[in-house]
């Protein structure tokens, strides 16, 4: 008997729009989220997130600090080739091919907020005080989000999320 497959999780990945933005996601149609250097983000990276689960796209290191836009992930994790890649900025020299250290998932646009969703419009929010983003201290890169916070993010963007 085969192993049931989980039910569909959604994901917020962070990224300074000076590094990468929404609108090089948007330009490129896809990317491999790679220079991940977190053990517990790698994780999730590793073994949680599934090809088909959606993404919030939030950047970070910039004003506004925003939820942006929406990815979808298109493959899951696999050996994150800038680690054995000595002119990558993310080379790690103790990486071992054999046993893979750090993973990498690749992205698919499929939309820009006509207005970002401010972390203020956020903490405004009762219902997302439990929210892994809001939390004081939290620098993960990858999260993971609740049906509820989804469908309260997707409803300050102004979108149905019966319909992604």
């Amino acid at each position: 008997m085969a192993a049931k497959r989980p039910a569909r999780r959604s994901w917020l990945f962070k990224s300074e729009p000076g590094t990468y933005s929404i609108d090089d996601l948007a330009r490129d149609g896809r990317t491999s989220w790679e220079g991940v250097r977190n053990y517990q983000a790698r994780n999730l990276l590793r073994d949680e997130l599934q090809v088909g689960d959606p993404v919030l796209f939030y950047h970070s290191s910039a004003k506004p600090l925003a939820i942006v836009g929406l990815a979808r992930v298109v493959r899951s994790g696999y050996p994150d080739p800038s680690a054995a890649d000595p002119s990558s900025e993310h080379h790690d020299p103790a990486q071992d091919p054999a046993v893979p250290r750090w993973y990498t998932v690749d992205l698919e646009f499929v939309a820009k907020f006509a207005e970002p969703v401010t972390r203020d419009a956020l903490l405004a929010r009762p219902e997302l005080a439990g929210m892994m983003l809001l939390q004081r201290g939290s620098r993960l890169s990858v999260q993971p989000v609740t049906d509820a916070e989804w469908r309260c993010v997707l409803g300050l963007a102004g979108l149905d999320p019966r319909r992604l």
